[in-house]
């Protein structure tokens, strides 16, 4: 069966009809694939996806550009998914890319910085600690911020890091610690205690 709408109480509504090449493979090996829909996925990720493409691109309107190109993204290809966490790593994965993307981009490179987003993100902690560990992790060069950031925050397993990032578990391993090191040498300097 393919989950592929959502009906107007909410609930799903399935698709048993395996007659497309494409799905006749899925229906074959007698796994069911799904489709959350765009309301259901927006709200759940925004801001962890948010979170995700600010700790590359360190500007709010980039950040929220980057994520709703992959909202976009997401609706347009309507494709099916083994699971939740699949389309949950499908979206983290998108989210860094487009980031990377907009980061390269021309535009991006020949224009004045007019907010400092860093502060206004870490506005979303209620707790100073929280706010000012965010703030530290800003600092940190991005190949370690987005580890950190994914790892701590998003609560990714080292595995699904790789895969969504496309590094061998052991280099994201060697990144998750280098980058504490430096967290931990960072806020060890400003006199904030241990990590």
């Amino acid at each position: 069966m393919l989950l592929n709408r959502v009906t107007g109480e909410g609930t799903f509504k399935y698709n048993s009809d395996c007659s497309r090449h494409n799905q006749q493979n899925r229906c074959d090996r007698g796994k069911e694939n799904m489709r959350l829909p765009v309301e259901y996925v927006v709200p759940k990720y925004q801001t962890n996806l948010y979170q995700a493409a600010f700790a590359i691109l360190q500007d709010v309107a980039d950040a929220q550009d980057a994520v709703q190109m992959v909202f976009i993204k997401y609706h347009r290809l309507n494709l099916d998914y083994e699971n939740e966490d699949h389309i949950r790593r499908w979206l983290f994965r998108s989210a860094l890319n487009q980031a990377k993307d907009i980061r390269r981009s021309f535009w991006r490179k020949n224009r004045t910085e007019l907010t400092d987003g860093v502060h206004q993100t870490a506005a979303l902690y209620q707790d100073p600690l929280d706010r000012h560990l965010f703030e530290s992790v800003s600092r940190l060069p991005e190949k370690y911020r987005v580890m950190l950031q994914l790892f701590y925050y998003e609560e990714f397993s080292i595995r699904e890091i790789a895969e969504v990032t496309a590094l061998s578990e052991a280099a994201v391993k060697k990144r998750l610690s280098r980058g504490r090191e430096m967290l931990r040498e960072m806020l060890e300097k400003e006199g904030s205690g241990d990590v």
